[in-house]
């Protein structure tokens, strides 16, 4: 499949699921989640997408959290969606934790 095509499907997949966890974070006051990006299959069959986590602490209870109410999610993406996209891929999250790498890296090198 053309690679533009799919570039396409993963922004407009990252800025649906953004929209949706932003809506529903609005109820957990002092967390912060949002999608930092999005890889879709060529099949268009399966999507990973990766989420950072503010504050990360808390990072790995919210993913299990997602990965547990994927159906639900994938739901809700399915209807914002339903007229870009012929089937909804298969969610499945990751964390990103390249914010807490590169503080790692910045507690080294100031060593």
């Amino acid at each position: 499949m053309d690679n533009t095509r799919i570039q396409k499907i993963n922004r407009l997949i990252q800025k649906e699921l953004g929209d949706i966890f932003q809506r529903e974070t609005a109820k957990m006051r002092g967390t912060l989640v949002s999608v930092s990006s999005v890889r879709t299959s060529p099949d268009l069959s399966v999507a990973r997408v990766h989420l950072s986590v503010f504050p990360s602490e808390q990072g790995t209870e919210i993913v299990a959290n997602v990965n547990a109410n994927e159906h639900a999610i994938r739901y809700d993406l399915a209807q914002r969606v339903r007229h870009q996209l012929r089937r909804t891929p298969e969610l499945t999250f990751y964390i990103d934790d390249s914010l807490d790498y590169i503080d790692h890296i910045d507690e080294l090198l100031k060593k």
